[in-house]
């Protein structure tokens, strides 16, 4: 099959095959000494995994939706995404004053939280048919199974010898940082955070379980991936500084390998949701709902509690530079001060600090 019917604006259905096929790379991507997916074209140009059907795919259902439906894309609020915790001045800070195990913690996580992007793959799906009354053929919705989950789960956590963003932030961690000692209790703490939201609250009642599953986890990755551009910038300004950071230029490079990666997740998970917004859902009691009152119900739901947990962060960060600057500096409270000063000035928006029950709404960080 030619290429070029890959971009025609025309097709709207695509094999799995073809939603996982790469364009050709002139050079592979080797980070930490591990093969990465995606590598570099001709002219030395980073070129994405995965991108060579998927991208001209995800952009033929956006505009067959924006052609069908009165209902835009769906959108995260620009002024819900928070500054990164720590800033990057915070982040210098630690680092010039030899406190390394807070930017250790940090990176790791995130290459850790990465990993976790592979069980997109084991989402259960219900058929489409049992819970939407209109037809999905030619969607987003009915790749999801088709291609757009393996894609999403290779990116992140790599697939078989091929290395992804968790192997990638990994490499960048050590990059800039010369192979630091990584704390061997992160992922645990990482699982006894997760363990401990609260599951009971749901937010779509109305709807099977299975199906509020499903979009709720899609609104959940959604968030993460718009959230995570903030730190795609923290992350290529502290490790791109050569005050800070042992390697500036690859270490900022990886970063910015990984965020260009990022952009086909969340197109195809804003489109999905938006196609579910322009169509009716039905519940186990054969009632009808309007698509776009969910949506909008779980983006409520997940901005809420999403925003609440940066005082968590806080707590957490104070108690990792507390742990850590011992013997390091003499005044550790007065460090912490200084820390706090250098904290990035913002204000959730007032729309999402009114639920009382908000914590209770996070459905699963499944």
């Amino acid at each position: 099959m030619a290429i070029a019917s890959a971009t025609h604006e025309s097709r709207l259905e695509f094999k799995l095959d073809e939603l996982l096929a790469s364009p050709k790379l002139d050079a592979p991507l080797i980070a930490g000494g591990v093969r990465c997916h995606g590598g570099f074209d001709a002219d030395g140009r980073y070129v994405s995994p995965r991108t060579l059907w998927r991208n001209p795919a995800v952009k033929a259902w956006q505009e067959q939706h924006l052609k069908t439906s009165p209902l835009p894309l769906v959108e995260v609020p620009k002024d819900a995404v928070p500054p990164h915790l720590p800033s990057v001045a915070q982040a210098k800070l630690l680092l010039k004053e030899g406190v390394r195990e807070p930017m250790i913690r940090t990176l790791t996580e995130i290459a850790i939280v990465e990993g976790f992007g592979a069980t997109i793959r084991e989402l259960p799906v219900p058929p489409l048919e049992s819970f939407i009354r209109e037809n999905v053929t030619g969607t987003a919705l009915a790749h999801l199974t088709q291609g757009l989950f393996e894609a999403h789960a290779r990116d992140e956590a790599g697939w078989g010898e091929e290395g992804g963003h968790k192997q990638m932030w990994e490499a960048a961690r050590d990059l800039a940082l010369s192979n630091p000692k990584v704390p061997g209790d992160i992922l645990m703490a990482i699982m006894g955070r997760r363990g401990n939201r609260n599951r009971s609250a749901r937010a779509l009642p109305e709807l099977h379980e299975d199906v509020e599953r499903v979009l709720g986890f899609m609104m959940n990755v959604l968030i993460i991936e718009v959230f995570a551009a903030s730190t795609f910038r923290w992350a290529e300004e502290v490790l791109a500084d050569p005050d800070v950071s042992d390697a500036p230029q690859a270490a900022a490079d990886m970063v910015r390998y990984i965020r260009s990666d990022e952009s086909p997740h969340v197109e195809y998970l804003r489109t999905a949701l938006s196609e579910i917004s322009a169509r009716t859902l039905v519940g186990d009691d054969g009632k009808e709902y309007a698509g776009n009152e969910m949506v909008q119900r779980l983006l409520d739901r997940f901005l809420r509690f999403s925003l609440r947990q940066r005082g968590e962060r806080r707590n957490q960060l104070h108690e990792t530079i507390r742990a850590s600057a011992k013997g390091v500096v003499k005044d550790v409270e007065e460090l912490i001060q200084r820390f706090d000063a250098l904290e990035t000035e913002w204000q959730p928006p007032a729309r999402y600090l009114d639920d009382p029950d908000a914590a209770a709404s996070a459905l699963a960080a499944q």
